[in-house]
């Protein structure tokens, strides 16, 4: 038998990535396959998981023959992904309807009767948040843009496809039920749907009074498991469709989230990692639970029980940039162009011109703090740390001087800001200052934009070798811890630091990121009115 591997599924917004990745974590070969993605001014934003399974299948055959791995010596099956997102199965196991995404904010005035009332603070009535925020870290977002809006979307106006739903699983758990044909959830990826007793030593379960809070329906609820439990085995019929030999483990799958602070090889308490990916958040495991409503940060379930870890949410991350190649950058000589920067329709391959690479190059030419030139990166609204969806993105200061280098430079630099303002509630969530971070995520890739994270955060800061790649390695890795063979304490040696950025001082960056924070509270009234 040839060298024992894991396959490694990370399926992020633009689609399924996977990986052959060794048992020391090295990642071998990765195949990706961007979906479609449908954005309705009606607040709409839904994918296919049909496609999803189908696209999975074809890129896990590619990694397996890029690799020539041993179809007999796979040694598990990891899954990481998206989270808050809703798909709806039958009684067949297949869905029903389509995936309503984390994104998805039909059922904003529905989740309205759930958590506010006529006295209430960023859209939660306090007698009514308050029994969620003790048990579980958190709540339903007033927004409606998670499985609680979801379920009442699907019960209240798309009751066609409720009445034909089994189950409703998160999009991990869904994986998870097409590689072994169980339904099950952990706490870990139930948490959006704030459900299950997240406090210190609580017994597994769904707390019913929150399931009538919710007004979900319990006979559509998966199975709950421990997180890091195995689900099963590799079907047959799966594996002969990827190539290898069925019956080998698959791990309970979890969240991107906890997935990179696997990959990050931050594991110890309050050691911090930035993800610069489609979307951005800042994370830790932490000894404690604890909640912060007004800035959508909370502890939610850890990869173990002593160590919640750190959420929040920013909606738009690296999407800002392949945003600006898809629709502003490409220039009219038939580059195909489109594409919603979470979707796949007229995307242009990366390697075309102009790649992010030359984009990155251009705007490295650009002086910092593009001459005064702020872009802001809420291109979906936001969460974290302020939960508005009716916040969009723009640049304020053009002049006949801005050019495109400036232009994609204030891009990387918008997004610093923003995950700087994340930054600064972090800190004051943990209370206490962090001395340097890790960065992770397909923006990380960038050493200008992992400078600019240095100059804007004001910490040293720390890339990881591969950071496109590191959820994938971090899951394989996290496939063996679950199978008992090393420890999360084992997790550091094997995942190395590439470069690190040390903060230097700027004028520019300063009074970039004052005027920055001025944003959302100056222009916060112009975007409810163009958005009611």
């Amino acid at each position: 038998m040839g060298e024992r591997w894991i396959l490694a599924i990370d399926l992020g917004n633009g689609g399924p990535k996977l990986a052959v990745v060794t048992l020391g974590g090295e990642v071998l070969a990765t195949a990706h396959r961007p979906v479609s993605v449908h954005i309705g001014l009606d607040g709409t934003a839904t994918q296919d998981a049909v496609e999803w399974w189908d696209r999975l299948l074809d890129a896990a055959r590619e990694v397996v023959t890029t690799t020539a791995a041993d179809p007999d010596a796979l040694h598990a099956v990891a899954i990481t992904g998206q989270w808050a997102s809703t798909i709806p199965v039958g009684e067949d196991g297949q869905p029903v309807g389509p995936v309503l995404l984390w994104a998805d904010t039909r059922a904003r005035p529905l989740v309205r009767e759930v958590v506010g009332g006529p006295v209430s603070v960023a859209g939660y009535a306090p007698q009514k948040v308050l029994p969620f925020v003790r048990t579980t870290g958190g709540a339903p977002t007033p927004s409606g843009a998670d499985p609680t809006g979801h379920s009442l979307l699907l019960q209240q106006r798309l009751r066609d496809v409720y009445d034909r739903t089994k189950v409703l699983l998160e999009p991990v758990d869904y994986l998870g039920l097409r590689f072994t044909g169980r339904a099950a959830a952990t706490p870990a990826s139930m948490t959006a749907s704030w459900l299950t007793d997240n406090r210190p030593g609580a017994p597994l379960g769904y707390v019913d009074d929150l399931v009538r809070r919710t007004r979900r329906d319990r006979d559509r609820l998966p199975e709950l498991l421990p997180t890091g439990s195995i689900l099963g085995p590799l079907l047959d019929d799966v594996a002969d469709a990827i190539g290898v030999r069925g019956g080998a483990p698959v791990i309970t799958g979890i969240q991107d989230l906890h997935a990179a602070i696997v990959g990050s090889g931050a594991v110890a308490p309050y050691d911090t990692h930035v993800a610069i990916s489609t979307t951005a958040w800042i994370s830790s495991r932490v000894p404690f639970k604890r909640t912060d409503v007004l800035h959508s940060i909370a502890t939610i379930p850890g990869l173990d029980p002593a160590f919640p870890v750190v959420a929040n949410n920013q909606e738009t991350g690296g999407a800002a940039l392949q945003w600006l190649r898809e629709m502003v950058i490409a220039p009219p000589d038939g580059l195909v162009g489109g594409g919603s920067g979470i979707g796949r329709e007229g995307m242009a391959e990366e390697t075309v011109s102009p790649s992010f690479e030359e984009m990155l190059a251009l705007a490295a030419t650009a002086p910092i703090g593009s001459e005064g030139l702020l872009f802001m990166p809420w291109l979906n609204g936001e969460r974290s740390p302020l939960e508005d969806k009716h916040l969009r993105a723009g640049w304020l200061g053009m002049s006949l001087r801005t050019d495109r280098a400036m232009l994609v430079r204030s891009v990387l630099e918008g997004v610093a800001y923003n995950v700087r303002w994340l930054f600064d509630a972090y800190q004051k969530f943990l209370k206490r200052p962090v001395p340097s971070v890790r960065i992770l995520g397909g923006g990380a890739q960038s050493d200008l934009w992992c400078q600019i994270h240095a100059d804007v955060l004001g910490v040293p800061v720390h890339q990881v070798a591969d950071p496109r790649h590191a959820q994938l390695r971090g899951i394989a890795l996290w496939a063996r811890i679950c199978l008992g063979e090393i420890r999360l304490e084992d997790v550091p040696p094997l995942v190395p630091v590439a470069a690190s950025y040390q903060p230097t001082s700027s004028a520019a960056y300063v009074d970039g990121y004052a005027e920055y924070r001025k944003l959302a509270g100056t222009l916060k009234g112009l975007y409810h009115r163009q958005n009611a």
